[in-house]
């Protein structure tokens, strides 16, 4: 499940010469962030600035040091408008921000600072959804003559029963007992698609000046779908709905980037790729591939990953997100595994996204609290900034009510993951997310070169190389916890290696490298 955002109503764009000039000087600026990786964070849960245990716009602002230390070039920020959820998915209002996040003045001074730092930010939108409480029901419903009466699907011509959403559902209750009604938001009207554009637009340039320094670089589209969750009125929606909006969204700003949540996530997103008009997708079936440490889905995943977008189009890569288990889980917080999650998500290509609280580690798993949206706080927990998971800015927000409160306990004090533990230990999680980083800015190779899985001769080896013109990297990974032998094939021309992380000192013998890796090594090479 996901949702939506904020805004308020656009200005009419009007762009003089001068209007064109810092348009022109923005997309100069712009372009100096070589390598993108991304920082997604789950707001509510980073850092709290006013005391109130909620995360906030403010707090993100405080901590941009932390993420250009880290090395990240751009945030992605889930739903910011008012919404009874958590989450801040399914709207109340799209044109007012969350309170708990702060003001539409703290939104502005935090995407004026980001851009004064040479760093992107990205919105989560998801507008095809509204609670009972938003204008568009409560005006609408019960009135076939209202102003709104096609805003929204009924299943009555008497406009008194909302349609259901995904799963046929009529409305959902939030980890705090508050329960509200649902309903699916019609694509077909063209208000609805006008509404869209006017409040897209307004993110990418608020004041309408063609000046994008106070506006967004780009959107993430949660839930996007062709035929709306299945429903026989939202079909052919790339053609009707998204294309037009996402064309008229780029005659504002044509360097804006739009990533696609593709709701089938056993896809490779290919078709929204080629008919959805979007710019990127998730790379699902490489993030499920990496977390299965297994050889050959790997190997399947990443070539058909890579190779199947085209046309300037990419694919965003992550092991975990807001929407599942935290990687940790899955490998019982291994910090040589966890090392090698960093390795295939910041190494094989695509633009990197790291979930916030991925670099230290943080655990959580979906819990299992009934027809509920606690289920996903775990998480969602608060990003862990002291050893003693006290102190200021800790976002503990779900402790403060719910008759769950006392189970969110995954973040635990002193057990060496923190910010505050890990930074000064040379060997931490966190100093390696740092180390990768530092490599993709060093050698370019790693930031967008081609991607080709090289073939090798042991069952628990993953090997691969990033070239781009004559500069070629070599990246192998052994994912087994015992010491393993391989000889990898590489080209005859490919005679000469230095190494660059890891320990192991390949040997060349007959257009092949030879080497021992220890358990779960990680061996970047570069070719000379």
């Amino acid at each position: 499940m996901k949702t939506r955002l904020i805004v308020l109503v656009c200005l009419l764009l009007s762009i003089d010469t001068m209007a064109q000039k810092k348009k022109h000087t923005h997309s100069a600026q712009a372009q100096t962030v070589k390598d993108e990786v991304i920082y997604h964070i789950f707001q509510r849960s980073f850092y709290d600035s006013n005391g109130d245990q909620h995360g906030d716009l403010e707090g993100i602002r405080q901590k941009l040091d932390y993420l250009q230390e880290l090395g990240v070039t751009a945030i992605l920020l889930t739903p910011l408008y008012d919404s009874p959820f958590y989450h801040n998915y399914f709207a109340d209002d799209f044109k007012k921000i969350d309170p708990r996040y702060g003001t539409l003045q703290d939104y502005f001074h935090l995407v004026r600072d980001l851009h004064q730092r040479g760093m992107k930010i990205y919105l989560d939108m998801e507008t095809q959804y509204v609670t009972e409480d938003h204008i568009w029901w409560t005006h609408g419903i019960d009135n076939p003559r209202s102003k709104y009466k096609d805003f929204i699907l009924y299943d009555d011509p008497a406009h008194t029963e909302p349609s259901s959403i995904i799963y046929g559902l009529k409305g959902l209750k939030g980890y705090d007992g508050t329960y509200r009604k649902i309903t699916t938001v019609n694509l077909n009207s063209p208000a609805v698609l006008e509404y869209n554009y006017q409040l897209f637009k307004y993110w990418m340039d608020p004041n309408g000046d063609g000046n994008f320094n106070d506006g967004v670089d780009g959107f993430r589209l949660d839930h996007m779908m062709d035929n709306l969750d299945d429903k026989p009125a939202l079909p052919h929606l790339f053609e009707t709905f998204w294309n037009p909006l996402l064309s008229r969204l780029r005659k504002v700003n044509p360097a804006i980037s739009i990533v696609a949540e593709q709701a089938n996530w056993a896809s490779y997103g290919e078709d929204y790729l080629t008919f959805g008009g979007v710019d990127r997708v998730f790379g699902f079936q490489l993030c499920t591939a990496i977390r299965s440490f297994d050889k050959t889905k790997l190997a399947t995943a990443s070539e058909a990953t890579f190779l199947l977008v085209k046309d300037g189009r990419q694919q965003v890569i992550f092991i975990e997100n807001h929407d599942m288990p935290r990687f940790s889980s899955g490998v019982g917080g291994d910090l040589a595994k966890l090392k090698i999650g960093a390795a295939f998500n910041l190494l094989t290509g695509g633009i990197p996204s790291i979930y916030y609280g991925q670099e230290l580690g943080m655990s959580g798993t979906t819990a299992q609290f009934g027809a509920t949206d606690a289920n996903d706080i775990p998480h969602r927990e608060a990003f862990e900034w002291y050893a003693s998971n006290a102190g200021k800015g800790m976002a503990n927000w779900y402790k403060q009510n719910g008759q769950w409160k006392d189970e969110f306990n995954n973040n635990k004090p002193f057990d060496g993951i923190s910010l505050e533990e890990e930074r000064s230990n040379p060997t931490s999680l966190w100093n390696f997310y740092r180390e990768l980083i530092r490599l993709r800015k060093q050698y370019p190779a790693l930031i967008d070169g081609t991607y080709k899985t090289l073939e090798n001769d042991n069952d628990h080896v993953f090997s691969f190389e990033r070239f781009k013109g004559t500069a070629k990297m070599i990246i192998v990974i052994n994912l087994s916890e015992q010491a393993q032998d391989v000889v990898i094939n590489i080209e005859a021309k490919d005679n000469k290696l230095k190494p660059i992380l890891g320990l192991t000192k390949p040997a060349i013998v007959q257009n092949a490298i030879k080497t021992t890796l220890s358990p779960s090594a990680i061996e970047v090479w570069q070719i000379r």
